[in-house]
């Protein structure tokens, strides 16, 4: 037991404590003390684990989001050489046909001039022997020509007067 003395003037307080009283009121305070501290450091402890998440979840969205960009970009990307791919390949596609087709009608060209020449040959052939015959007065010699895609037709009619 614990006896104390204070004064107040003249006025002599005396105080009379059971040490045991105090030291578990002491005790019971630390208690308190440490039971709040503990509550605040949990508490403290979820905000902070509450805002870290918060934290990681923003990060990921906005690497989720610049995958994303990047992987639309690309797909963009393989579909413009692809467009580019298909375009010179119609380019090419097309001017192997003008050319195919060029070279067609330049043969065939050539095959009805040769025709041509051909009938133009015959003609002066039966010119030349139609002039050294010796009654070319008495008929008349009248010529058709007909040029068809594959062949050249000459007819030759001989009229008597």
């Amino acid at each position: 037991m614990g006896i104390r003395f204070c004064t107040h003037g003249s006025l002599i307080l005396i105080i009379t404590e059971d040490v045991e009283e105090v030291i578990e009121l002491k005790k019971r305070k630390k208690q308190k003390l440490k039971k709040s501290l503990e509550t605040k450091t949990k508490a403290a402890s979820e905000i902070q684990a509450w805002w870290r998440g918060t934290l990681v979840r923003r990060t990921l969205l906005h690497a989720a989001l610049r995958a994303w960009i990047i992987q639309r970009w690309w797909r963009q990307t393989l579909e413009n050489l692809l467009q580019k791919k298909r375009r010179e390949a119609l380019v090419t596609y097309a001017n192997t046909v003008r050319a195919v087709v060029k070279i067609q009608s330049l043969v065939r060209m050539w095959r009805i001039h040769w025709r041509y020449c051909q009938v133009l040959n015959a003609i002066r052939v039966i010119q030349c022997h139609w002039e050294c015959h010796n009654c070319y007065t008495c008929a008349l010699l009248r010529g058709h020509c007909v040029v068809t895609a594959t062949h050249l037709q000459f007819h030759i009619e001989i009229i008597n007067s």
